[in-house]
């Protein structure tokens, strides 16, 4: 496997701080990994880090295809555990979170490779890594998709405006040439303007007002006829309140039919409304992943146990989906690049046509505001990410060895 045209310009220009914000699939972590082989190998007694949002990330994402790239005899010793590869040349390279950025201090750096930086916190780069980077005057790969205009915007402008040391790229997927068109195509015709500009086209789109835009009332409401031979509940877990979406699924389309919202309640409580409405039918539940330790009700029996037992079908994520991929698949929903509605809700619905219609962003950021809309919003985009992920599972293809 060898580098792109785009991934070539990126990895010999000499500039030492570079961004590179890229569409889905343009091969951001080989590049990242050439990167980190290079410049742990072209000079001795080189410290270089990759850091991804979190340690698992990490893991998961550029372990094995560094691992593979790695000729055997220029390894002195490797370290699942902590992630590190040492080279019989005295120089390392480690894999890092920035979950805990003051984890990361200690440290002098001669090169660092951050990938997905707008879903680090800001203060990872500007606190902690890049004075690691000052004695030795090391460098610096920003790697990854935009998240509105937030730290990563700031960086990739220091590029645009040729501030010394820096240097910025921008690359759609179909630029980086490991997508087909009619995949490309089918994309935008699947997901609404705003996620297929960001995740495909690399674009900062600005995140203000309203979040949930693609919800029109004269064109989302409508009534529900269909039969609910199963139903399918999107469920969030809060005293204040206890909130849940019920839905009915035909084919790829989802029709909101139903609502809970308990104050002062607990899983039990829902799980006895839920019966006493719908009996003993055939209900899936598509719970918050944070289910899986927090508990709500008496006796220790964490919530999704609670569910389990109740005779509920349970479909959850080992973890929490980005908040902005359960926002993006609910508003894919909504309405699509190619003008298609999936997502429909009953006008008996009240409180989730008012979440749609009313939850915002916080001011100047693209985080979404707690203001007593999120609950129901959470409850919906847990079932739809699950149901209609925007995020695949990525399974990178690993390259050849890097000689």
């Amino acid at each position: 496997m060898e580098l792109t045209r785009p991934q070539s310009d990126i990895f010999v220009s000499p500039e030492r701080f570079r961004v590179v914000v890229a569409g889905r699939r343009f091969g951001k972590t080989f590049l990242s990994t050439a990167e980190l082989l290079h410049r742990a190998l072209r000079k001795d007694d080189q410290n270089v880090w990759y850091v991804a949002p979190t340690y698992k990330a990490a893991k998961e994402i550029a372990w094995d295809m560094l691992t593979n790239q790695i000729p055997p005899e220029y390894i002195s010793k490797t370290n699942e555990t902590s992630l590190t590869i040492n080279f019989k040349n005295g120089s390392s390279i480690s894999l890092k979170g920035a979950e805990k950025p003051d984890n990361l201090r200690g440290r002098s750096l001669d090169f660092v490779v951050l990938d997905e930086f707008a879903d680090m916190r800001k203060e990872a780069w500007f606190e902690v890594i890049r004075p690691s980077l000052s004695d030795r005057k090391g460098g610096a790969l920003f790697i990854g998709t935009p998240k509105g205009r937030n730290h990563f915007y700031d960086l990739y402008g220091k590029g645009v405006d040729d501030d010394e040391g820096w240097k910025s790229y921008q690359y759609t997927t179909i630029e980086g040439g490991n997508v087909e068109a009619n995949e490309i195509a089918s994309a935008r015709a699947d997901l609404d303007e705003r996620t297929f500009q960001q995740e495909y086209e690399a674009k900062f789109v600005n995140y203000s007002g309203v979040i949930y835009y693609s919800f029109k009332r004269e064109e989302s409401v409508r009534r529900h006829t269909a039969d609910c031979h199963v139903i399918h509940v999107g469920m969030d877990f809060n005293l204040d309140p206890m909130s849940a979406v019920l839905m009915t699924r035909k084919g790829d389309t989802l029709h909101v039919f139903d609502e809970i919202v308990m104050f002062g309640s607990n899983t039990d409580e829902m799980v006895a409304e839920l019966r006493e409405r719908y009996g003993n039918g055939t209900i899936v539940i598509y719970p918050d992943p944070a289910s899986r330790q927090r508990k709500t009700s008496a006796g220790g029996r964490t919530d999704l146990s609670i569910l389990q037992n109740a005779g509920f079908e349970v479909r959850v994520r080992n973890s929490h989906a980005a908040v902005r991929d359960r926002i993006n698949a609910v508003n894919s929903r909504l309405l699509s690049n190619d003008g298609q509605r999936r997502l429909y809700v009953d006008p008996k619905c009240k409180k989730v046509i008012e979440s749609l219609e009313r939850h915002t962003y916080k001011e100047g950021t693209s985080q979404p505001e707690k203001d007593g809309f999120d609950h129901m919003n959470d409850a919906l985009g847990y079932a739809v990410e699950y149901l209609f992920p925007i995020r695949k599972a990525h399974q990178p293809q690993a390259p050849q060895r890097w000689t």
